[in-house]
């Protein structure tokens, strides 16, 4: 984009919107970002910048717009496939229900919803999806964390998440699980308040791996990392997103969103399968999966 071109006077209008907004303690989320971001990272801008070249993969053939969410600092960071759309769309909003509203109002076609969260929570043991989703990372299954059981979700704290745990499962309950907790827990009301899209779990260094046919093996925060994955969503057909980074979301959350729009894509299309198959259910009848 060059000075005058219209494009670039409209995210320069949405950036002093965004800057009068901040000084006056107004939220404008959930918002669409189709630009990067001013306070995102000049690594990622970087990353951006070399990504986007030419590809000698044919793209992606979308025929109904999917929605691929991660949990971020701000709330969530969707990415959305949509057809026609050469590069998938990143939006941002604090709440799981309000990002994928304000998705279905551009795309009212929206069906499917793939979130990097467990859904289907076990009363006790534990759940065969993560066992499965562990195989398929040889070398990164460390990525996937236990699930809890639905009663340890409900402790105020760590130390008794532990308690109602281990008795149940015979394990204790990680740092990293129990901060999970409140996006857990709402991911797990927006889905029993039956809404009219379909939910699926999903994870995201499966979903890369699927694509590349083995683990991503470097960090999804390095630079390594991210160009590795980058390269990855260009082998199966997706341009790398219009943003990276920006405030309250890291290009990790945008890739992991992006790669599980991808497995949204392949559910949408009938090509995606369930870890385990057919997926466990518990007391709360949800099923319990991650699907690919």
């Amino acid at each position: 984009m060059v000075a005058g071109d219209p494009a670039v006077e409209l995210v320069e209008a949405a950036r002093a919107l965004r800057r009068l907004a901040d000084a006056l303690g107004v939220d404008l989320r959930p918002v669409f970002v189709d630009a990067p971001d001013e306070g995102g990272d000049a690594g990622a801008v970087a990353a951006l910048e070399d990504a986007d070249v030419e590809s000698p993969f044919a793209p992606l053939e979308v025929t109904t717009a999917v929605l691929g969410v991660d949990g971020c600092r701000s709330g969530w960071v969707g990415a959305v496939l949509a057809p026609g759309r050469p590069r998938p769309s990143v939006v941002v909003a604090g709440s799981l229900e309000a990002l994928v509203e304000t998705v279905r109002e551009q795309h009212p076609e929206l069906v499917v919803v793939g979130v990097d969260i467990p859904i289907g929570l076990p009363d006790s043991g534990l759940r065969a999806a993560d066992r499965l989703a562990r195989q398929a990372l040889p070398g990164k299954a460390s990525s996937v964390f236990t699930t809890m059981t639905r009663p340890a979700w409900s402790a105020p704290d760590r130390a008794a998440a532990d308690a109602i745990n281990r008795p149940l499962t015979g394990q204790g309950v990680s740092a990293q699980s129990f901060a999970l907790t409140p996006k857990v827990l709402e991911a797990d009301r927006y889905v029993r308040s039956r809404p009219t899209v379909r939910v699926l779990e999903v994870h995201p260094e499966v979903s890369f791996a699927a694509m590349a046919g083995a683990p991503v093996q470097p960090g999804k925060r390095t630079e390594e990392g991210v160009a590795a994955r980058l390269d990855v969503l260009r082998q199966v057909g997706l341009l790398p997103p219009s943003v990276l980074s920006g405030s309250g979301y890291g290009t990790d959350d945008v890739l992991d969103a992006v790669a599980v729009a991808w497995t949204a894509h392949r559910y949408a299309t009938g090509a995606a399968h369930s870890l385990p198959d057919p997926p466990e259910t518990a007391s709360d009848g949800i099923a319990a999966a991650i699907w690919v």
